[in-house]
């Protein structure tokens, strides 16, 4: 019961400094938001913020777990061919941020289009998607396997950065699938 109790409060406290942080961002500009800033305006310690986040890019993008990774590859049977599985997994995910989660998107993804710093980082956060979606197809020590999963993700990022720079005013699955294709035509 105390365990629950904990979990609970440490996933409101975490979702506080989120939210406060995306308010902040909004009205002040990524980098003009310190860490102390931030912390102090969710009610919270420097020490607990970094108990949350690693950093303040790490409230913006964040990896997703591997157990996430293996479920989508596994909503595409196994005998497609490689781009087919990687196109259908990256499309069942979009497919699936639907209301607070699209909208929790749309907001980071602008914050990101939007901050030279954060698209740089994007970037390293994409390389480290492609490794994890490379151990769940099992294909980690695949060159042309590596190839294929950093293009479609990097076609993936572009969707994002394309529906963020028009403040969700184009359809997220139409764009994403309209960069994904652009492989095909390679």
């Amino acid at each position: 019961m105390a365990q629950d109790h904990r979990a609970r409060q440490y996933a409101s406290t975490h979702r506080r400094i989120y939210d406060t942080a995306m308010e902040l961002f909004a009205e002040h500009g990524y980098e003009d938001v310190p860490i102390g800033r931030l912390a102090a305006a969710a009610g919270v310690s420097v020490q607990t913020f970094y108990a949350h986040y690693p950093g303040k890019d790490d409230l913006i993008m964040a990896l997703p777990a591997r157990a996430e990774i293996e479920a989508l590859v596994a909503t595409v049977p196994a005998d497609r061919p490689l781009g087919a599985r990687l196109r259908g997994a990256i499309l069942v995910f979009v497919r699936g941020l639907t209301g607070d989660a699209r909208s929790d998107a749309l907001a980071r993804w602008r914050l990101i289009a939007t901050t030279p710093r954060l698209r740089y980082r994007a970037a390293e956060f994409e390389r480290a998607t492609a490794q994890l979606f490379l151990e769940a197809l099992g294909l980690q020590r695949d060159p042309a396997a590596t190839v294929a999963v950093t293009a479609h993700l990097s076609a993936y990022t572009q969707g994002l950065l394309r529906w963020a720079d028009s403040g969700g005013e184009l359809a997220l699955e139409e764009v994403v699938q309209e960069a994904l294709d652009t492989l095909r035509e390679l």
